[in-house]
């Protein structure tokens, strides 16, 4: 069975920085692709930053400059470091991990991130 926990969300002031952490953890396994999406009240969930095996990074513009993804692939873990943050980053953050040779993702349960004006 494969869990995936997020950590490191809260509540910071505009410009003000957080870093996210997820592990995964479970049976024997390989992560292809780690990502990190969000989701705002009444807003669907959408892309911020994924990182492959290999270390090759997407970003979702509103979030280039800004944040910065980075894993630890002998832990299962990703990492999401989140600088000069806005009141529209505010949102819950979830983690998405997709295990080579599994068509289906696995998804954690979610962390709150609210950035204050």
């Amino acid at each position: 069975q494969v869990q995936v926990v997020e950590s490191g969300g809260g509540l910071v002031q505009a410009g003000g920085s957080l870093r996210l952490s997820c592990a995964a953890s479970g049976s024997r396994f390989s992560i292809n692709v780690m990502g990190w999406y969000r989701q705002a009240l009444g807003i669907e969930r959408e892309l911020v930053a994924s990182i492959t095996y290999g270390g090759t990074t997407n970003y979702a513009d509103s979030v280039k400059g800004r944040f910065t993804i980075s894993r630890d692939n002998a832990k299962n873990t990703v990492y999401l470091q989140m600088n000069s943050l806005k009141p529209d980053d505010t949102a819950v953050y979830y983690c998405q991990i997709r295990i080579t040779g599994l068509t289906y993702p696995y998804w954690g349960q979610g962390t709150q991130v609210t950035v204050s004006s």
